[in-house]
């Protein structure tokens, strides 16, 4: 279950900087990563296997998150969502959001984008959800920082990672509505990630634990220590192995929830971020070699 190596896309301008999060268009083929240190989005052609295009004017982007031929993306230093065409990489839209605005989520056969806000000194967190093709436009006051958030196979649900009070917040969509707390016992929810296949979400929490929730119920199946704090979290559907981003020391954790087996593979100090590509690739972005890993998951 451990990664192999077996190649690096370089990334122009990369070297040194930072990166945040990144996300495969299984439509275009394309991955997309938000280049923070350079306030621009990053084009990967997947199938030629190579750096094609930057993307400017996304100031301090952050979240990314791409399907069905729609990217979006969190813009921490203008407080805003934008819209990118996949293909022609034409950005169709920006929308207002809170100060600071963080994780993020897509559902394409609603049109529904959605940002988790961090705030600032005067604005609380927030969750705001937009409809892309009107003026519909929901919002939600949380009860303490945002990371990531996912949403379920139906798009009835939406799952926020919440820091402290360490929790994943569950609300309905498209509204925002019928919301639910439930507790971590771990502190510093981070990283989240579902898995569709079998319900389950995997948090990976800034206290060096990555914990198995029941999708359905909020039941904790499972808990495994990880090597240090983390960010960036993916199941690959096809391997069913969680794969967790660890920028110190530089590492990718590989567990296998079925057996509770753990791998680490060595990648790069900063290192903190990744997109897959299921069935058998996982990038993972390195400010240290300026561009993308390419690491075979078999």
């Amino acid at each position: 279950m451990s990664l192999k190596q077996i190649g690096m896309i370089a990334i122009p301008d990369s070297k040194g900087s930072s990166f945040d999060h990144g996300a495969f268009d299984a439509k275009t083929r394309r991955v997309f990563v938000a280049h923070t240190g350079r306030s621009c989005v990053e084009v990967i052609d997947h199938d030629a296997g190579r750096h094609i295009a930057t993307l400017a004017g996304f100031p301090e982007a952050a979240g990314v998150v791409a399907d069905d031929g729609q990217v979006l993306v969190t813009n921490r230093g203008s407080a805003s969502l934008s819209w990118i065409d996949a293909k022609s990489l034409a950005t169709q839209g920006v929308f207002d959001t809170g100060p600071r605005p963080n994780g993020v989520a897509i559902v394409p056969r609603l049109k529904l984008a959605i940002a988790a806000c961090i705030g600032d000194d005067v604005h609380r967190p927030e969750l705001r959800a937009f409809d892309l093709d009107d003026d519909k436009k929901y919002a939600l006051n949380l009860p303490g920082q945002p990371r990531w958030c996912v949403t379920d196979a139906a798009a009835t649900r939406l799952f926020l990672a919440i820091r402290e009070p360490s929790m994943v917040l569950v609300a309905k969509l498209p509204a925002l509505d019928e919301v639910t707390h439930w507790p971590l016992p771990v502190g510093g929810a981070h990283g989240l990630e579902i898995d569709h296949r079998d319900n389950r979400l995997f948090v990976a929490c800034d206290d060096r634990a990555v914990i198995e929730v029941d999708a359905r119920s909020g039941g904790i199946l499972n808990t495994w220590p990880i090597a240090g704090a983390p960010d960036v979290t993916f199941v690959n559907p096809a391997t069913g192995l969680v794969h967790v981003a660890i920028g110190k020391p530089g590492l990718v954790q590989s567990i296998d929830p079925r057996s509770g087996a753990s791998t680490q593979t060595l990648t790069s100090l900063g290192a903190h971020t990744t997109a897959i590509v299921a069935p058998d690739r996982l990038y993972v972005f390195s400010p240290v070699h300026g561009g993308a890993l390419v690491y075979e998951d078999a």
